[in-house]
C-alpha cells in the first residue's frame, strides 16, 4: 500500500485541503479518495494555534471513519482530549485558540465536535505500524526497541519526544535528538518539532515544517520517500523552528 503522511496541521484547514488536492485526492460524495488507492496518514496535532481546528477535526475524523486515512494522536490532541473529559488542563500553548472556536459553537454543535474528536482519539492507536512493519508513524517519534509495545514511558516519548525533564527559556521542554541513534531498518515518520525543511536522518523523517508558524504543510509520499509541500498562509515566526546544525 502507498501512503501520504501529513505533518502537524494545527488548525491550518485551507492548507490541508490544498495539500490533499496537490497529492491527487478527489472529493467523491462525503469523503476523499485517491485514484491510485493511496491512503492518508496523519501524525497528530490536528488542532491549536491555527485558524480552523474544528474543520480539521471534522475532515480527519471523516477520512478515518471512511477508511481513507490513518491517524495517531499528538500531544495537542491528548491535551484537547483531556479538556473534553473535563480535566484541569491549562488553556495555553495554543489550546486557547481551539477553545475560542468551541465556545463560539451552539451547544449541539459543540457536543457533536466533542464526541467526534473523542471517538477519533479513543479508536486510534498511539502509533501506527504499517506496510509489514516497514513504516511507523508516531507523533514525536519512537525507539525501534519500543515498536509493538505501549506503556506510560513510551506514550510520553511518542507524544513529547525524548525529553530531558528540563526546560528551554520559553518554557518548552528540552528534547534530545533521538533520530541520530535510530538503527532500525523501518522508516519512522514523525513531527512535533518544527524544522524549516523535512529532516531525513537514519531512516527517520521529521515532516513538521511549521505550517502554523508560517512555514509549510508537508506530506511524505511512501514508499517513494518524496515530499510534497504547500506554503503557509500565516506569518513566519523564525524562533519557533529548531535548528540541528
Amino acid at each position: 500500500m502507498k501512503f501520504d503522511v501529513i505533518g502537524d496541521i494545527h488548525g491550518c484547514y485551507e492548507e490541508l485541503l490544498a495539500i490533499m488536492s496537490k497529492l491527487g485526492y478527489e472529493k467523491i460524495k462525503d469523503t476523499y479518495h485517491h485514484p491510485e488507492q493511496r491512503k492518508l496518514a496523519f501524525i497528530g496535532d490536528l488542532t491549536d494555534r491555527g485558524p480552523n481546528s474544528t474543520e480539521v477535526i471534522n475532515l480527519v475524523a471523516n477520512l478515518v471513519s471512511t477508511g481513507q486515512a490513518y491517524y495517531c494522536p499528538g500531544n495537542h490532541c491528548d491535551k484537547l482530549y483531556r479538556y473534553f473529559l473535563g480535566r484541569n488542563v491549562q488553556i495555553t500553548h495554543g489550546l486557547e485558540t481551539t477553545v475560542a472556536e468551541l465556545k463560539a459553537l451552539s451547544k449541539k454543535e459543540y457536543n457533536r465536535i466533542r464526541q467526534t474528536f473523542m471517538n477519533l482519539v479513543e479508536q486510534s492507536p498511539l502509533y501506527h505500524v504499517l506496510d509489514q512493519k516497514n513504516l511507523v508513524i508516531a507523533h514525536a517519534g519512537i525507539r525501534s526497541s519500543d515498536i509493538g509495545k505501549t506503556n506510560k514511558r513510551i506514550k510520553t516519548f511518542v507524544l513529547y519526544g525524548d525529553i530531558t525533564g528540563e526546560s528551554n527559556p520559553d518554557g518548552t521542554p528540552i528534547r534530545r535528538d533521538w533520530a541520530q541513534h535510530h538503527e532500525g531498518r523501518e522508516w519512522i515518520v514523525y513531527g512535533h518539532t518544527p524544522v524549516k525543511k523535512p529532516r531525513f536522518v537514519r531512516n527517520t523523517v521529521n515532516i513538521d515544517t511549521g505550517c502554523v508558524f508560517g512555514g509549510a504543510l508537508t506530506a511524505l509520499q511512501y514508499p517513494e520517500m518524496t515530499t510534497v509541500q504547500v506554503p503557509s498562509s500565516l506569518p513566519f515566526v523564525e524562533e519557533k523552528f529548531r535548528s540541528f546544525e
